[in-house]
């Protein structure tokens, strides 16, 4: 028998290599002899770095770069084994970095997410996984690519400063600094939001409110947005005002692509073609994944369906688990997940369960009991 587990961190208690080792265990203890194949994932949020420099023996990396406000913090991000640099641009420039009285988006840069890039590519990276979850920033990744090189010009070709404050005043893009690297790089971008740059579903509109704009910054900030796509459109002849996704990270998607020629797809499709679970499962018997909660919102496309999704191009049955479990979580069966559990085996509160002790022994419990399940019904039917 072999069994493929691809499950994702339960956020806060268990990360996704951790829930491997536990189910494994688990599994072994009813067959011992099974053969278990771990594949860490994520689906290009929270725990992606880890995940794919687990899954692919790479490495982690830290360093000193700027938070949203420009102050020095040390970020971390990974270069897997095949050299291609993840990062998680909340690492530098995501929402829980600031207090909340700290946030605002007017002054907030995504310039030390250019600081992690411009040092993978000094340590030889050529191709790049960007997860842009998280953000506190709404300055559509000009930070970001000051960091690389760009300089962005006001009507007088004074060279601007930093935060979505500067949207608006941008009238002319210089690149003649830039890295001259990032004509050999290629960025995928892990973005699972489908807004527009700007407008009623863009990106201050949607999510400026909560990285601190009043309703006054967010009319500024939207304006700002579009006049830099024209901007963008004149000066780089691309268009990038309604692309799908553009919106994504306070612009930082339409950003990667306008000026970095960055693609932008769902970030759990990317993420498990680059960790190779398709070649796994090919002759797999069964699969086991999961998330920390199982809702509408894995129906829609999380890891877990990611996937499910995989798993049915070769009919293997799919067993998750969760911590937490909505009445919602039936849409799953839908999306081709055959059962699903939740690992919390009796009252307890949402602190203890979350310990990685008790989490640990409620995985392992619950993956055992599964298999013994499945061990009755292997030896009742091979009659």
């Amino acid at each position: 028998m072999k069994v493929v587990i691809a499950i994702d961190s339960f956020k806060g208690s268990l990360s996704s290599a951790e829930l491997g080792e536990a189910i494994e265990q688990g599994v072994k203890k009813v067959y011992p002899e099974v053969e278990i194949v771990k594949v860490p994932i994520a689906d290009g949020g929270e725990g992606t770095v880890s995940s794919l420099v687990e899954g692919t023996a790479g490495k982690l990396i830290k360093v000193i770069v700027n938070n949203p406000l420009m102050e020095k913090i040390e970020a971390t991000y990974g270069i897997m084994g095949d050299e291609t640099a993840v990062i998680e641009m909340a690492e530098a420039s995501g929402l829980p970095l600031l207090s909340l009285e700290r946030r605002n988006p007017m002054k907030a840069t995504t310039y030390g997410t250019g600081e992690l890039i411009k040092d993978a590519i000094l340590k030889g990276c050529r191709e790049f996984i960007i997860g842009i979850g998280g953000s506190a920033t709404n300055d559509a990744g000009l930070g970001m690519l000051q960091a690389l090189g760009f300089k962005f010009l006001d009507e007088n070709r004074k060279e601007l400063g930093y935060g979505g404050e500067i949207l608006s005043k941008v009238k002319y893009i210089d690149s003649s600094m830039k890295m001259s690297q990032l004509n050999e790089c290629k960025f995928l971008v892990a973005c699972d939001v489908d807004n527009p740059f700007y407008g009623s579903k863009g990106a201050a509109e949607i999510y400026s409110r909560q990285k601190g704009a009043t309703e006054e910054m967010v009319k500024e900030l939207d304006k700002g947005l579009k006049d830099l796509s024209e901007v963008i459109k004149k000066e780089l002849g691309i268009d990038i005002s309604n692309l799908s996704g553009s919106g994504a990270a306070g612009g930082l998607g339409g950003g990667l692509v306008a000026f970095l020629k960055g693609e932008l797809a769902p970030g759990i499709d990317m993420i498990l073609e680059k960790v190779g679970l398709e070649k796994e499962l090919s002759n797999a018997d069964f699969v086991i994944t999961g998330e920390g909660r199982l809702d509408h919102q894995t129906a829609m496309g999380k890891a877990p369906v990611g996937v499910s999704k995989i798993a049915k191009k070769f009919n293997i049955p799919v067993i998750a688990l969760a911590g937490g479990l909505t009445d919602e979580a039936s849409q799953t069966h839908e999306k081709g997940i055959d059962s699903f559990f939740s690992i919390i085996n009796y009252p307890i509160t949402l602190e203890e369960a979350m310990k990685k002790e008790t989490a640990h022994k409620f995985v392992k419990g619950n993956a055992e009991e599964i298999f013994r399940l499945i061990k009755v019904c292997e030896k009742k039917y091979s009659k």
